[in-house]
């Protein structure tokens, strides 16, 4: 069975994170669901990884946080996405946080949609990948099955 991660990182400083990136951990478990039912049928496994950032890190680097990787690529690879930030809440002040903008429109919470939508086109390279081997296993030969 092949592996699709899906690996999303934020800030937690005392315990809590900020509302956009609550709202984005819901978001992922919706798509991550949904990527779940349309993927088994395939052979590939959905999993997800939520990576704490400290506050020391993400003061550092505030793009870091509430960022999402499809696989080994940043969701906004996949969907053509730029990233931008905008002012967030106490608990990241007086930093801003990352948003994305994808076809015009920005998102501070990354919506289900997106993430499903990169999801889907990461497993289709999944999929793909085994497409030039033949019946024999090894790359595509005419000569090896007759």
């Amino acid at each position: 069975m092949k592996t699709l991660k899906i690996r999303w990182q934020r800030l937690v400083f005392n315990g809590q994170t900020c509302p956009r990136c609550a709202s984005t951990g819901e978001e992922i478990e919706k798509a991550a669901d949904v990527l779940k039912q349309i993927l088994a049928p395939l052979g590939i496994e959905v999993v997800t990884e939520k990576i704490e950032l400290s506050h020391a890190e993400f003061s550092k680097n505030p793009l870091e946080s509430n960022r999402i990787w499809i696989g080994d690529m940043p969701l906004e690879e996949w969907i053509n996405g730029k990233v931008d930030q905008s002012s967030c809440c106490d608990v990241c002040s007086p930093y801003d946080c990352r948003t994305v903008t994808v076809e015009g429109k920005t998102y501070e919470t990354i919506p289900a949609d997106l993430i499903i939508k990169a999801g889907l086109l990461a497993a289709s390279n999944l999929i793909g990948s085994g497409k030039n081997e033949s019946c024999c296993g090894n790359k595509a030969s005419v000569s090896c099955c007759k």
